[in-house]
């Protein structure tokens, strides 16, 4: 099973590559958490967010594998505790199917990419910036794994 992070956004800061890779390459191949970028929507003085938005949006869903479960990071989505993404991350391990986690851009995640997707997943009720999201994602992906497997990394009360 992969897992695809589809994020809007190109030549972001070092620190944000290297975080999400930290946790990446923890994970076991059977259960691989795989990167892939959307360069953003040029923006000028004419155009809309929305035309920016739309644009990305399309090109997001042209990334996502056949068959895929996609999920849209959201703030509008559900809160999941770190137990609840374990038990998901468990349901798509054992249906061996790809998940996709779409991130967007400065605008955010286009409707097309809403309605495609088969849920929402907020990560907080704060505005997070786009490049941390990608970090987050892949540390909560690897807690969970962890979780799973009884590794120390979590240490639940």
């Amino acid at each position: 099973m992969n897992i695809y992070v589809i994020a809007v956004g190109q030549r972001l800061p070092r620190w944000i590559g290297e975080g999400y890779q930290e946790y990446a390459r923890r994970l076991p191949q059977q259960c691989s958490l795989q990167l892939v970028e959307i360069a953003p929507a040029r923006r000028g003085k004419s155009g809309h967010y929305t035309q920016w938005q739309q644009d990305e949006g399309r090109r997001l869903l042209a990334a996502v594998p056949p068959n895929s479960t996609v999920l849209a990071c959201d703030e509008r989505g559900q809160s999941w505790s770190t137990e609840e993404v374990a038990r998901r991350l468990q349901i798509w391990m054992n249906e061996g199917q790809d998940v996709v986690l779409l991130i967007g851009g400065p605008d955010g995640l286009a409707p097309l990419c809403l309605e495609r997707a088969a849920g929402l997943w907020s990560l907080s009720s704060l505005t997070l910036p786009h490049g941390l999201v990608r970090v987050i994602l892949a540390e909560q992906i690897y807690r969970a794994f962890s979780l799973l497997n009884h590794h120390p990394y979590h240490r639940a009360s």
